[in-house]
């Protein structure tokens, strides 16, 4: 069994797409997925399942959301040890103390190499950014709710899906995917 992070897009925020944490973790459960937990009300969820590939269980997640919520919710799963490499590949990790500002953007898939080099082009200063095949590290020390640098932009730039977290939320859901890991 591998353990795996579903990072749900846009749930529970702002009081549109509702979706309770237990009754997410109630439908992973009935998928057959193992070890459920749910960390924050913002559709992060970490499980164990065959190995098998993030995005099979990207499209088995979001339609069994779909079949029960009613709603097209942007998923993308990537496995623990993966989170764990783009964690520790963070290039500004080592450079801002206040990690609070440290943002990571999940992409679906790794960008094609065109797309990828048009965006180095995209500046909104004190804002900063650096693309590293699957993850956007962002810096923003005005916050997150303030930047240009949005999910939508670097969707539409490099055709693919995407989610944001900020470190702290992805050290959490690390250190809870090795407690899972470990779990008898």
């Amino acid at each position: 069994m591998k353990t795996y992070i579903s990072i749900l897009r846009g749930i529970n925020v702002g009081g549109k797409n509702i979706i309770k944490m237990q009754s997410l973790r109630e439908m992973f459960e009935a998928m057959g997925f193992q070890k459920v937990r749910s960390f924050i009300q913002s559709g992060n969820v970490i499980f164990q399942h065959d190995d098998t590939t993030n995005a099979e269980l990207e499209k088995l997640i979001t339609e069994e959301i779909l079949k029960r919520f009613t709603m097209k919710i942007p998923v993308i799963v990537i496995k623990l040890t993966e989170l764990k490499s783009i964690i520790k590949q963070n290039p500004f990790a080592k450079e801002h103390e206040d990690i609070s500002k440290l943002y990571v953007t999940i992409l679906s898939k790794e960008p094609e190499k065109l797309l990828a080099e048009s965006v180095k082009k995209i500046s909104f200063p004190p804002d900063e950014y650096i693309l590293k095949k699957r993850a956007i590290y962002l810096h923003l020390p005005n916050g997150a709710a303030k930047t240009k640098l949005t999910i939508d932009l670097f969707e539409k730039k490099l055709n693919v899906i995407a989610t944001s977290r900020n470190l702290n939320t992805l050290n959490e859901l690390v250190k809870i995917g090795d407690f899972v890991s470990n779990e008898e």
